[in-house]
């Protein structure tokens, strides 16, 4: 089992420690930091920080690949963090210039503690799953039970509780010990490394999370895949690639480059999935991330008849988007923010979050994104049509349980 501490991690102390660093007075010292690090090196190279999951590849192979250097910029190993946390606190302080977030994190960090960074492409599509234990067949079966979560601020948190609403069951947020009512389903904060061998001591029901750990609960026959959210959520976002605004204004031929590269790179994973899982792997050159090589083929590459017993299962039931277990599309849909900030306002949160109230989405969805830089990446590499979307841009959001 992955119980390696280089694996993401999102306790209830990182939550705290990022509830204090995403207020205004909490992230001062850390913006004059980034504001400090800007003044003195004007001209510095890519570098990037993430947690080692499958939301992390298309970045992860723009470094692999040399494709930041063949944009003619220069790029530093990428920064392996251990929880969103850390994430977060490179980031606005400088350290690092470039990571994926989750969607719902990016809305916190602006709106809730003025961030001073946008959201410039999507990293993937899709690329998460609701598992459970092999006795479970069905989500009313949770009732009474617990189930984790990577974050609250996530979208599998959002997924979820819609899952969990239209099955008649209520979230709710409840000391490990407390009773819990028949249609109850207590949400918990856990690391995803700690989810498998959570689900395997039965201290949970199940768990929603970012691959590879759905697939590495199928390889070590302790849970199963009730739901992926993909097939709830037509081709949502899951991480985002997150840039600082002094960068966007102040670098604009740099900002372009590293998103011709993370473009570019998902262009190359798209044709060449199952090299991708490879260099991810901990067999690869670069030990990425600690995952095996046969989980990560089984994320990015599965074979065809696992379609065919997701599709007899339920784990799939719009078998008509035809949706990848995991997917690679860069552009960020207006009409996908709009959308997430209307079911955050509605979705059980721990903390404060009266910023959310206020917010009005279409506003969200015009300032929270700077699309110049990925629309033009996207053209350089043939257009819309190579990542399957429309000329135009535009499209409608399915959601259905």
């Amino acid at each position: 089992m992955c119980m390696d501490d280089c694996c993401s991690s999102s306790s209830r102390r990182d939550f705290l420690k990022l509830g204090a660093m995403l207020t205004a007075a909490g992230a001062l010292p850390l913006l004059s930091s980034l504001q400090a690090r800007a003044a003195a090196e004007p001209d510095a190279p890519v570098r990037i920080g993430y947690l080692p999951i499958t939301d992390a590849t298309p970045l992860l192979v723009a470094h692999n690949n040399g494709l930041f250097e063949a944009e003619g910029i220069k790029a530093e190993r990428p920064v392996l963090l251990r929880s969103w946390a850390q994430v977060i606190e490179a980031f606005i302080s400088g350290q690092v210039n470039v990571i994926h977030l989750l969607s719902p994190m990016t809305v916190w960090a602006r709106y809730g503690s003025k961030v001073p960074a946008k959201v410039v492409a999507w990293n993937h599509v899709g690329g998460s799953g609701l598992t459970v234990a092999p006795d479970i067949s069905a989500v009313k079966q949770l009732g009474g039970k617990t189930v984790a979560i990577p974050f609250w601020y996530s979208i599998h948190n959002v997924v979820l509780q819609q899952l969990l609403n239209d099955n008649g069951l209520t979230p709710v947020s409840k000391p490990a010990n407390a009773q819990l009512a028949a249609n109850e389903v207590n949400l918990l904060v856990l690391p995803p490394s700690d989810m498998p061998p959570a689900l395997a001591s039965k201290r949970i029901a199940g768990y929603i999370v970012a691959e590879p750990f759905n697939a590495l609960a199928e390889n070590l026959k302790v849970g199963r895949v009730q739901r992926f959210t993909g097939d709830v959520w037509r081709n949502h976002a899951c991480c985002v690639v997150f840039m600082h605004e002094h960068d966007l204004n102040n670098r604009p031929e740099w900002s372009q480059k590293v998103v011709n590269a993370i473009v570019k790179a998902q262009q190359w994973t798209r044709d060449h999935r199952t090299e991708a899982a490879a260099l991810l792997s901990r067999a690869g050159p670069n030990k990425y991330t600690p995952h095996e090589p046969a989980v990560l083929t089984k994320v990015l590459a599965p074979a065809a008849e696992d379609r065919a017993g997701y599709i007899a299962s339920g784990a799939i039931r719009h078998q008509q988007w035809d949706e990848k277990r995991i997917d690679f599309q860069p552009y960020p849909f207006p009409s996908y923010t709009e959308e997430l900030v209307k079911r955050l306002k509605t979705t059980l949160i721990e903390g404060d979050n009266t910023f959310l109230s206020g917010l009005d989405p279409a506003y969200a969805a015009r300032d929270l994104v700077d699309d110049r830089f990925v629309r033009n990446a996207i053209a350089t590499v043939g257009g819309p049509s190579v990542f399957g979307i429309a000329d135009n841009f535009e499209r409608s959001e399915e959601f259905a349980v």
